[in-house]
């Protein structure tokens, strides 16, 4: 059980070159937190950071409210799981998955009895006396995993342990861990996750609380819903959802007393809780952002309806996804049923859900300008 802290982190290597800045996120007792963002954001060298495995350049670490910044990694009570496994290729699972019990020169029951009570949650049992090389992709990150879980530690850490399997196992993998957290929270022992990955589906399905990092900054951070629906910027917007949100270049007119926004070749006119905001950004171009699950295919003349031309399409089989250009060249995704028939080339009507549009600046930041995002760290 432990409470994670970090206050004011940074990370500058040599030549002043920075790959953190200013982070600063709490992570609490038994919460698993996700670490999420394009490669290169930064969320590698935080997770590291916390292990022990690189060192800090600014701010503190605390773990239980105790500062770890020059703690050695043997006594944080944590344990890590690898992108690449590193198990030992000569041993056989029984003993990678013992390995660092025995180096605490444990005892031997004591050694047995946690491993044989992880392989049994992970399905290892037939696997023990088997070496890495004799296990698919999979089984040899349960091992990692396993490896993990018998140390029993305050928190573990995830660098993105499931990048290197197929789509298939990364699903089955991905509920393991989300299981393995429920049942630290079931027994009691309440352990920390905290994971690393770049894919945003794990990060959703997997988070009570989301990290999003961009060049070595905290974006945002909250429930995955929230952030979903709630973005406080263009790239938070972008970077969560699949496929991705739309954002369409659009000017701010006013017309006979209301707020319109113009694509140039159709226009769009904003609910009425995101006029007053957008008055003040009248004669100015803003981005206007719509997920593709808020367009709708229509056949009848309707307002705020855009004319665009389907350029390709992926049948999904529950889904199609359709891909469209304005007159104005801006490029739309919108999904639509499986049923619903197109023909490449055609032209079509689809409207927007105005209430669930997002509008972002141009400025620096490209920051949420219709709603109030409330800041949890």
């Amino acid at each position: 059980m432990a409470k994670v802290e970090l206050k004011g982190i940074g990370k500058i290597y040599d030549g002043n070159v920075r790959a953190v800045t200013n982070a600063n996120i709490t992570i609490e007792d038994g919460e698993f937190c996700v670490f999420v963002g394009p490669s290169g954001c930064g969320k590698s060298t935080t997770l590291r950071m916390i292990a022990g495995l690189e060192d800090i350049s600014e701010g503190k670490l605390l773990i239980d409210n105790k500062e770890m910044n020059d703690v050695p990694p043997k006594d944080r009570d944590i344990a890590m799981v690898f992108q690449n496994y590193a198990l030992y290729p000569h041993m056989t699972v029984y003993d990678n998955m013992a390995f660092g019990l025995k180096i605490r020169k444990m005892d031997k029951e004591e050694i047995r009895r946690r491993v044989n009570e992880a392989a049994k949650q992970l399905d290892l049992e037939k696997y023990l006396m088997r070496k890495p090389k004799a296990l698919s992709g999979g089984q040899r990150q349960r091992v990692a995993v396993g490896r993990a879980i018998v140390r029993e530690p305050k928190v573990f850490l995830f660098d993105e342990p499931l990048s290197n399997l197929d789509a298939k196992l990364r699903v089955s993998m991905r509920a393991e861990i989300a299981d393995l957290h429920n049942k630290s929270l079931e027994s009691g022992k309440k352990t920390t996750f905290i994971y690393v990955t770049h894919d945003q589906i794990e990060a959703m399905t997997l988070g009570d609380k989301i990290v999003v990092m961009k060049d070595g900054i905290v974006q945002q951070i909250g429930a995955p819903l929230y952030l979903y629906n709630n973005p406080i910027n263009k790239f938070v917007a972008g970077f969560l959802g699949t496929p991705p949100m739309n954002f369409l270049t659009v000017k701010v007119v006013e017309k006979n007393g209301k707020i319109v926004c113009d694509e140039g070749s159709f226009e769009v006119v904003p609910s009425a809780d995101h006029q007053k905001r957008l008055k003040a950004y009248v004669g100015k171009e803003v981005f206007f952002g719509i997920r593709p699950e808020d367009i709708e295919y229509t056949e009848k003349s309707s307002d705020n309806a855009m004319q665009m031309k389907i350029t390709a399409k992926e049948p999904l089989g529950a889904e199609t996804h359709l891909y469209l250009t304005t007159p104005k060249g801006q490029k739309v995704i919108a999904k639509t049923t499986a049923n619903a028939t197109f023909r490449l080339g055609e032209t079509v009507s689809l409207v927007p859900n105005m209430s669930k549009a997002k509008f972002f600046s141009m400025d620096e930041g490209e920051v949420n300008i219709v709603e109030d995002i409330k800041k949890e760290w």
